[in-house]
């Protein structure tokens, strides 16, 4: 008598070349599954199953984990996280940069993020961690999703814009939203300290509340940090301190020096990280392989116009006098460079097609200065312009990518090639980075190997931020998988055309479903919600 249906084993990978998420070099063997986990590996030709794959001159290696991504609430909308996907990423972590998409208790709050998500056609119907993360559950994601809590999210559930260090009720009152949210499955805190209000938190505080999430089991920091221009190593020094302070582990996000005059910076910045690590701390990073920073046009605001809020700083904008002085701060910094300065997300249907425009070009078509234009077009827009800003040299990419310490992380949301997620121009980080990081950098800039790049994406990320049993092709493993061709696997994205689909990803299971097969979507949406436990 033969097996049945339940016992038969579900998807044989036959002959592939198997990166495990290690490191070590690849070996070509059979890799079996059986519901969501691997449990057999070798040789297995007297073995049968539901499914077979012939993987003759392909690749198998666990799914592409993005500690760094944006996508949030977004992903109620888009469930199928169509970019990260095409990547091969079957494992996303959101929350990052200090905004998390909950808790959201404050009445001001609420109704300031509701205003952002109704251009996404997004009800917000929910307050606490849990509530936001069941919500994500009944959506069946595609891919596995996590997040963190973010610390500019919760101060302003406490303090909203108020620059001044909390209260003690305040801090009390932010350390039991922390706890809650981790209790909830956050994975940990980040926190964004160049983004009001989150910028205005001091060391002591970012420790208190690093603490509150290691109390509740989950402890980590990851962070935005205070400078990645002229205090960049203090500002590395101020998160090596916090988590000294706190006992968790730290993990920089997006590591960079951010403009010409810094260049260079991030070779001490990572041996202060070398040594950290070698007196035993717990000390990691996140990098995405280009050279454009994507982030709010409103960053070329000098910090104090932004104190108050939105509305404080639409006001100063709007009144001759300060926008006056506003525009002298923001030339001082950016003459002669407007050119660097790349307009990509633009909310309104009046400004929309300034998606691609720099901001140079903005001001001639205006006929206006460069910075008049800037400031007038965040006006108009309520601040909420997206740009990318040219200011990296690959050197440092380079240097940053070559530390061992160092993940891959997309910076970027999730987009659809079409739909409401699909608006804008995206960075081409969004549609490329992974193919990038594991296949440009290994085979032709050879800043690593294969199995070195893979790890980078795979089994360090699932170390740093606890994902357990994921990240490595072992017996017991969570069936993550990415079958591709090692040869062909590379980034097509560019600035001047960021949805080009990346090439040599040939499927993609999650969970030991298979959601993606030759560039056409199965229909499955088998991803979970990792919920730290």
């Amino acid at each position: 008598m033969g097996p049945t249906l339940d016992s038969m084993l579900s998807t044989i990978f036959r002959g592939a070349r198997v990166y495990d998420g290690s490191g070590r070099p690849p070996q070509v063997v059979d890799v079996a599954t059986y519901g969501d986990r691997v449990v057999l590996i070798g040789r297995l030709d007297e073995q049968d199953a539901r499914e077979i794959v012939d993987c003759t001159g392909l690749a198998l290696a666990p799914g592409f984990i993005d500690v760094h991504g944006h996508t949030d609430e977004l992903w109620l909308i888009e469930p199928r996280v169509e970019s990260k996907l095409r990547q091969g990423v079957t494992t996303e972590i959101g929350g990052n940069c200090g905004l998390s998409a909950a808790p959201l208790v404050h009445d001001v709050l609420r109704r300031q993020r509701a205003e952002r998500l109704k251009d996404y056609g997004i009800e917000l119907s929910w307050s606490s961690m849990d509530e936001f993360l069941t919500l994500v559950e009944r959506e069946r994601p595609a891919i596995n999703v996590a997040t963190l809590v973010g610390l500019g999210t919760t101060r302003a559930n406490v303090a909203g814009d108020d620059p001044r260090p909390l209260e003690r009720e305040q801090s009390a009152t932010q350390e039991r939203l922390v706890r809650e949210a981790v209790e909830a499955g956050a994975l940990g805190v980040s926190s964004g300290l160049i983004y009001p209000p989150g910028s205005y938190a001091t060391t002591e505080e970012l420790s208190a509340m690093a603490q509150a999430a290691a109390s509740a089991g989950a402890p980590l920091y990851a962070t935005h940090l205070r400078s990645e221009s002229d205090a960049l190593e203090e500002a590395v020094d101020e998160a090596l301190r916090i988590g000294r302070t706190a006992g968790v582990t730290v993990q920089l996000s997006h590591h960079k020096a951010w403009g010409k005059r810094n260049w260079g910076r991030v070779h001490r910045t990572l041996a202060v990280i070398d040594a950290a690590r070698d007196a035993g701390e717990p000390v990691f990073a996140d990098a995405y392989p280009y050279l454009g920073a994507w982030t709010e046009l409103a960053q070329i605001l000098p910090p104090s116009s932004r104190i108050g809020g939105v509305e404080a700083t639409l006001e100063r904008l709007r009144d001759p006098a300060q926008r006056a002085g506003i525009a002298l701060a923001v030339e001082l910094v950016w003459q002669g460079r407007w050119h660097e300065i790349l307009i990509t997300d633009v909310a309104s249907a009046r400004n929309e097609e300034l998606a691609g425009q720099r901001i140079g070009e903005l001001g001639r078509s205006w006929g206006v200065k460069p910075v008049a234009a800037a400031l007038q077009l965040l006006l108009e827009e309520r601040l909420t312009p997206a740009a990318i800003f040219f200011e990296m040299t690959q050197s440092d990419v380079d240097a940053v990518f070559s530390a061992r310490f160092v993940a891959v992380g997309s910076d970027a949301s999730g987009r659809a090639l079409r739909g409401v997620t699909a608006r804008g121009l995206p960075h081409p980080r969004a549609f490329g980075t992974f193919p990038r990081a594991v296949g440009r950098y290994s085979r032709r800039r050879r800043i690593y190997d294969l199995a070195e790049g893979v790890r980078r994406a795979t089994s360090l990320p699932a170390a740093i931020f606890g994902l357990r049993d994921r990240g490595l092709i072992e017996r017991g493993t969570f069936a993550d998988l990415l079958l591709f061709d090692e040869e062909a696997l590379i980034d097509r994205a560019t600035y001047e055309e960021p949805t080009l689909l990346p090439e040599g990803i040939r499927a993609v299971y999650v969970n030991g479903v298979c959601v993606l097969r030759d560039g056409a979507f199965t229909g499955e949406r088998s991803g979970r919600v990792l919920r730290h436990t």
